[in-house]
Formats: structure tokens, sequence, C-alpha cells
């Protein structure tokens, strides 16, 4: 049987030591926050409201103490 030899892990930046989720680097995170800052109130409204009538997904109120909980509970029926 041939094993799969292992990947070599990249070193991270000397200068960013963060650690990103899959797909994301530096600069997608940088992109995202720099849309989010300078979204006007109209297209950020315009947002949420249709993340509310997104039919494949449901919006809930979470107490606070409870989201680690279900965002684990997410996490794992992810995969």
């Amino acid at each position: 049987m041939m094993m799969k030899p292992a990947a070599k892990k990249r070193p991270r930046s000397v200068s960013d030591p963060n650690r990103y989720p899959k797909g994301l680097n530096r600069k997608k995170v940088q992109d995202l926050i720099n849309f989010y800052e300078n979204q006007s109130d109209e297209a950020a409204i315009a947002e949420a409201e249709a993340a509310y009538r997104e039919p494949k997904t449901t919006m809930m109120q979470v107490p606070n103490d409870l989201v680690r909980q279900v965002q684990r509970l997410i996490a794992r029926r992810a995969g």
C-alpha cells in the first residue's frame, strides 16, 4: 500500500501570524473588510433583507451564552 507523502506546511508570513480558513488568505480577508467598511447603509440593508428572504436558510436569535455551542453543532454537522 502506497502512503501519500505528508503535505509540506508553508511557513506563515512573519508579518502575518494569522491562520485563515481554507480558501481565505490575508488579501481576501482584507478585501472583505474593505467591502463591508465602505458599503453604503442602503446596500447593507438590502443585503440583510435578501438574507432573510433566502428560502434555504433560517435566521434565528440565539442567546449569546449559547452561540459557541450552536457553532460547534453546525461545524460537526458540516463535517
